[in-house]
């Protein structure tokens, strides 16, 4: 009965704020009345100027280079940091606490404040994008790899430590080996991810590819803008394809 009575408050609650959040978003499905005039917008976006395409796989590369080094050096300072992190490896509780918040503060600020920050110091282009890039991945891998590290089995520690092993030997060669294929699938999953981060920080002057979708649309030039996307899409999926397998074979 008690149980009865919990569902039905939930349910209620639930309606609730669905309610709320329809408010407050202003959800009127009635809008689509207009639908008729997105489809003659999007008649304008075809057919696709193929004329600059080498200049969009050039866009295209370097959107690819922006989200694989951001990430890259992302996690070459994420990891010895998440063993400051962890529970199980950090120093003292004062280290660990700080490294966790830490992580956290950096984790919380989205990419694209980073990027909004470095463009004033830095200029446009994509350096400051990778920095970006690089900056939210320390924290969100830094929390992957410390919770990583205390799930790890203690088994290996022991061995290593009844040997006479001390310090950062004993989590290089008992806890990086237990760990290393799911730091290699949450690299790949951020990876992803940071293509399509990368995408909206050239909206902002990062460049790539994302510079040049929105530098089309503000110049009206929409079938250009066919293209631009036709190309992100094609890109994005190759990558998710990509990223499922590797992470398929290291797991």
């Amino acid at each position: 009965m008690w149980f009865k009575k919990r569902n039905i408050l939930t349910g209620i609650l639930l309606i609730v704020f669905i309610y709320i959040s329809m408010r407050l978003t202003e959800f009127d499905l009635s809008k689509f009345k207009d639908f008729r005039n997105m489809i003659d917008f999007l008649s304008q976006w075809f057919p696709p100027n193929f004329s600059n395409l080498s200049g969009i796989i050039k866009d295209t590369l370097q959107t690819l280079a922006m989200a694989f080094l951001g990430s890259l050096l992302g996690l070459f300072i994420a990891l010895p940091l998440s063993f400051l992190a962890a529970r199980n490896t950090a120093p003292s509780p004062f280290i660990y606490h700080f490294g966790r918040v830490s992580l956290s503060f950096i984790r919380s600020v989205p990419e694209i404040v980073f990027g909004l920050i470095l463009l004033t110091a830095l200029g446009l282009g994509p350096f400051p994008a990778v920095i970006a890039i690089m900056l939210h991945n320390i924290g969100v891998l830094g929390k992957l790899i410390s919770e990583l590290i205390e799930a790890a089995d203690p088994g290996p520690q022991e061995a290593m430590k009844a040997v006479g092993a001390k310090g950062w030997i004993v989590s290089l060669f008992s806890i990086l080996p237990q760990i290393w294929p799911n730091v290699l699938s949450h690299y790949f999953y951020r990876f992803e991810v940071a293509i399509r981060t990368s995408l909206i920080l050239g909206f902002i002057g990062g460049g790539g590819i994302g510079q040049r979708l929105f530098n089309d649309f503000q110049t009206f030039q929409y079938p250009s803008v066919s293209l631009d996307v036709l190309v992100i899409m094609v890109m994005v999926i190759i990558v998710d394809l990509f990223g499922s397998y590797i992470r398929n074979k290291v797991i």
